[in-house]
C-alpha cells in the first residue's frame, strides 16, 4: 500500500485512479521492490515521501510516471522533427559549406603562407609587437611537435563561429538597445543559453541533423558563444553618455547617423569585450563538440579520454591553453588599441 493511497480515497478519487491505470514495462526500481517482496514500512514524519510523479503514481494510476512525461517530451520532439528539418536544412547549410571550406583553406595552405598571414594581420590589427611574437611562438610550437594540423582546424572553426556571432548577435544587441520591450523578451533567452550545459546544446541537434554534418556543431558552438556579444552590444549602446545623444539629435542627426557615427564608435570597446569572450567561448565548445565529430584538438583530447593516453591527453591540453592564451591576448591587444583611438 502506498502512502497517499488514503488521500486520494478521501477525495473520492479511487475509481478514477484504478479506472486509469496504464500499462507498460515496470521501472528498475519497482522490479527490485517486487523481488524483494513487499515490506510496509512505518512512515513518520522523518520519512515522509515527496509527493513525487512517481510516488502519486503509486497510489493513483492515472498520473503519469516521471518516464511518462520524459517519454512525451521526447516523442513531440520526434513528432515536430520532420517539420524542423524542412525548415531548418536549407537555412543552416550554409554554415557547413563555410565551415568545410575554412578547414580546407586553412589545411590546405602551405605552413608558411598561413603563419606569414597570420602574423601580418595581427600586427596590422594590434599594432604590438608582443602579439604578433607570441602568435609566432604559438604557432612555431604546434608545428614543432606536430600538432599543427590539429590546431589549424580549431582556429579554422572558431574563425567562423566567431564571425558568425558577431554578425548575428551584434544587430540583435542594437535592437535591443533601442527597444526596451525586446530587450525584456530577449534577456530570459539569453539566460537560458547562458546556463545551458554544453553538452545540452548537443541533444537536440543530434536528433534534428547527422554527426556528419559540420553545421551540428557549428550550430552548438554559435549558440553557445553568443551571448557575450548580444549582451555587451546592449549595454555598450544604452551607456552612450546621453549629452553627446542630445547634441548628436542638435546637429540634425538621423537614427542611422546617430548609430554609426557616434553610439557604435563608443560603445565599440564593449563590443570588443564581449568578442573577446565569444572567442573564449567558442574555444571551450570547440572542445566539446569534438564528441559529435568536429575536427581539431578536441579530436586528441577526446583521444586521451577515451584510450586512456595521459601524454595525448595533457599535450592537447596544454596546446588548447595556448591558443586561449593566444586568442586572448590578440583580442585585448586590439581592444587597447581601440581605447587609445578613441581617446585620440
Amino acid at each position: 500500500m502506498a502512502f497517499y493511497d488514503s488521500i486520494f480515497d478521501s477525495l473520492g478519487l479511487k475509481e478514477w485512479c484504478g479506472a486509469e491505470a496504464k500499462g507498460g514495462p515496470m521501472t528498475m526500481a519497482e522490479l527490485l521492490a517486487r523481488s524483494k517482496g513487499t515490506q510496509t514500512e512505518e512512515t513518520s514524519v522523518w520519512n515522509v515521501p515527496f509527493p513525487s510523479l512517481d510516488e502519486l503514481h503509486a497510489s493513483c494510476n492515472a498520473i503519469p510516471r516521471t518516464r511518462d512525461m520524459t517519454s512525451g517530451v521526447e516523442q513531440f520532439f520526434l513528432d515536430i522533427k520532420s517539420s524542423l528539418q524542412f525548415v531548418l536544412d536549407p537555412l543552416t547549410q550554409p554554415l557547413s559549406w563555410l565551415l568545410d571550406g575554412s578547414i580546407w583553406m586553412f589545411v590546405a595552405m602551405p605552413w608558411w603562407l598561413l603563419i606569414a598571414l597570420t602574423l601580418v594581420a595581427v600586427q596590422f590589427i594590434t599594432r604590438s609587437k608582443s602579439a604578433t611574437l607570441l602568435v609566432a611562438f604559438t604557432w612555431l610550437f604546434m608545428a614543432f611537435i606536430d600538432h599543427y594540423t590539429y590546431a589549424v582546424q580549431t582556429m579554422a572553426i572558431i574563425f567562423v563561429c566567431t564571425g558568425l556571432s558577431v554578425l548575428i548577435g551584434v544587430p540583435i544587441g542594437i535592437a535591443m538597445s533601442k527597444n526596451d520591450r525586446l530587450q525584456k523578451a530577449v534577456i530570459p533567452v539569453l539566460d537560458m543559453l547562458q546556463t545551458l550545459p554544453s553538452f545540452v546544446y548537443l541533444i537536440p541537434l543530434i536528433f534534428l541533423f547527422s554527426v556528419t554534418e559540420s553545421k551540428l556543431y557549428g550550430i552548438a558552438i554559435i549558440l553557445y558563444a553568443i551571448v557575450p556579444v548580444i549582451r555587451l552590444t546592449d549595454l555598450g549602446i544604452r551607456l552612450v553618455d546621453q549629452d553627446i545623444i542630445e547634441a548628436a539629435n542638435a546637429f540634425g542627426m538621423s537614427a542611422r547617423q546617430k548609430l554609426l557615427s557616434v553610439e557604435l564608435p563608443l560603445a565599440l570597446p564593449n563590443i570588443m569585450a564581449g568578442v573577446n569572450q565569444t572567442i573564449m567561448m567558442s574555444l571551450a565548445m570547440v572542445v566539446i563538440a569534438s564528441l559529435v565529430s568536429a575536427p581539431g584538438l578536441g579530436v586528441l583530447v577526446l583521444r586521451g579520454i577515451n584510450n586512456l593516453e595521459l601524454g595525448v591527453g595533457l599535450v592537447s591540453g596544454f596546446c588548447i591553453v595556448i591558443l586561449a592564451i593566444l586568442l586572448d591576448r590578440v583580442s585585448k591587444a586590439t581592444l587597447a588599441r581601440v581605447d587609445v583611438s578613441q581617446q585620440n
